[in-house]
This record gives structure tokens, sequence and C-alpha cells, in this order.
């Protein structure tokens, strides 16, 4: 393992919003021309949007679109199909549209490709932060109705957070991020967005795609919060869904893990400063670890989070997410098998 193997970091691309700040690039220190306005940093993205370039090494100046269809060895069990996840840093200045997005069936019948699960990693975020995340409505008729009467205060379902927390957005979940909160979002591979209200801003809405999407009744609840628990130099799982799993490491010092991956794994540099097998990283760097690379040694004082796609199996009744074998420890290996509760 990791004969001829490389980590692939990647340049950002940032996209201008209605609602986007300016910390992007004060605070991340990406380029841009822009002094505020700028709402996403797509920092590891293959779509038709965005598509990202590799910045050094054996690849330097390939797209991640070129990666993906000329050397699938790169990428292990995922090679063949459409890159699976994009990552995004978002920066609301402003609050987002209240919005819901479709699952990979209403998708697939729509031709629209694949769904869109997401999940949010807080940065940072106001004293008191709410988000958006659900709905109060008791029954799908509630719902519709409030809705349709534009009564959002009524609604709307808000979860408390503070820096460090995360929460997995499931499709169909009406949500929206608001002002002053940063966040990393580790996504499916699609952009499927219908906005049901969006303030005063004169965008298009998309209230029957909505409705048609939208679970009802659902909520969120404050206990639903993942709490990042200040563990130093373990990996915390935060989420094993059907298309990813998400973690976080807090390193200090030097940590040697092992760590390697049946697919490929997307990492983020999200605090601080150290070294990734000898590398110089910092905040803000995004990279991909390939398949049957394993990271031998993490130094420094830093926050890395970390996603890996979910490779698929054939069972009997279809196919299934496969466990991913994730690091060594001690010379032990560790395994993060797929709760059933939680692979759907």
């Amino acid at each position: 393992m990791n004969t001829g193997a490389e980590l692939l970091f990647l340049k950002p691309v940032l996209k201008e919003r209605i609602w986007g700040g300016s910390r992007l690039r004060t605070e991340w220190g990406y380029e841009s021309a822009r002094e505020s306005g700028l709402g996403e940093c797509w920092a590891v993205s293959c779509n038709e949007q965005a598509d990202s370039v590799v910045a050094e090494g054996r690849y330097q100046g390939m797209t991640l679109s070129q990666l993906w269809a000329e050397a699938p060895e790169l990428f292990g069990a995922h090679a063949g199909e459409r890159f699976p996840l994009l990552v995004k840093i978002i920066d609301a200045k402003e609050d987002l549209s209240i919005q819901v997005h479709p699952d990979d069936a209403y998708a697939k019948a729509h031709g629209l490709g694949m769904g869109k699960r997401e999940c949010w990693y807080i940065l940072d975020c106001p004293q008191d932060a709410e988000l958006i995340v659900g709905s109060r409505a008791e029954s799908r008729e509630e719902f519709e109705r409030l809705v349709r009467a534009q009564k959002w205060d009524a609604l709307l379902n808000r979860v408390p957070v503070r820096k460090g927390d995360f929460i997995q957005i499931e499709p169909g979940t009406l949500h929206a991020i608001t002002a002053g909160v940063e966040l990393l979002e580790v996504q499916q591979n699609s952009d499927i967005t219908y906005r049901m209200y969006d303030y005063v801003r004169p965008r298009q809405l998309h209230l029957t795609e909505g409705l048609e999407v939208a679970r009802a009744p659902y909520r969120i609840k404050a206990e639903d919060v993942v709490h990042t628990d200040g563990r130093v130099n373990t990996p915390q799982l935060l989420v094993t869904t059907a298309d990813y799993q998400v973690w976080t490491v807090c390193v200090s010092g030097a940590l040697a893990p092992d760590m390697a991956c049946e697919s490929f794994l997307i990492g983020s540099v999200i605090e601080g400063s150290g070294r990734i097998d000898g590398r110089p990283v910092e905040k803000g760097m995004h990279f991909i670890v390939p398949n049957r690379y394993a990271v031998r040694r993490l130094e420094g004082e830093m926050r890395i989070n970390l996603a890996a796609p979910m490779p698929r199996r054939k069972v009997a009744g279809g196919m299934r997410p496969a466990p991913i074998i994730y690091y060594f420890q001690d010379k032990v290996r560790v395994s993060f098998e797929i709760p059933q509760s939680s692979a759907g």
C-alpha cells in the first residue's frame, strides 16, 4: 500500500451567493476579487457546475472528472459510477431560503440523477444560534395548510446549535441555514434545491415540487444534534448513512493512524495546521486519500474532518452499503460497522 500513491490536494471553487459574506476570503484565505457576497466554497466537486483541479503532484492540473474517468483505480469500489460526494464550506451572512431536497427515488423518476442527502458540521456561529430543521406540523394536512398560508413562524422547527455540533439532514427535510452560521457540508453530488420561502428576495420558488418531496410530520430535536466530545487523537464517527460516513479528528502532537478505506476518503483541514505524512497542511486545505493509500502519520495542532462514500455490495434482495475499514490502533484493526437503523 502507498506504492506510487499520493494524496490529491484540490483547488477550491468559490461561488457567489446573494446571502454570502466575506469570511471565505478573510478567514480561510481563499483568493477572490470580491470583498463580500461569497457564500460557498466548493472544496471537492466533480460535476457540471464546478470541477475541482488537482493543485500539485503527479496529477497537477487535471480535473477531478478527468481523474474519475481516466484513473478509476484511485477511487476503488466506486470507480465507474458518478462521483458520489460534494463537499462545501458555507458562509451565511444572511438567512438562506427555506428549502427541501428530493431523495434518490424522486430524482431518478424525474430524470434528475441522484437526490440530495447532506450533513452539517458547525464551524462557527453566533451565541444562541439556531438552525431550521424540520417542521412543527403534527400531520401532513397541517404541514400543507401552513405552507400554503405562508405561516412560517408557526411551521418552522428551530434547533439550537453551537460550534462543533453536527446535524444529519435527510432528503425531504424542510431546512435552512441561518444568518451568521458557517459550516462544512458533506452531501450527495447533487444540487437539486426546491425553495419554499425566500423572505423578500425575488427568486423563483418551487412549492409544487417542494410539497411533493417534503417529509411531514418530521422534525429534528435538540437531542438529535451530535456534539463533538473533545477526544484527542482518536477519530469520532459522526454519522453513517447509505451514502457516506463522516468523522472528525482533533490532532494534538502526533498520531500514527495507518488510516485506510475500502473506497477513498475526502479530508478537510478545518482548524490549525500540521503535517500529513510529512506534507505541511493548514486550515482551508482539502484533499482526497486515494484507494490503497494509508495515512501513516498526522502531526501538529489541527482538526480534520473526513468523509467516505459508501461502497455498495450485492446481497440478497439488492445492494447495501459495505462497512469501511478505517484505521489501525496499536496494530488492532478498528472497523466501523454500519448500524442497520442508519444505513437507509
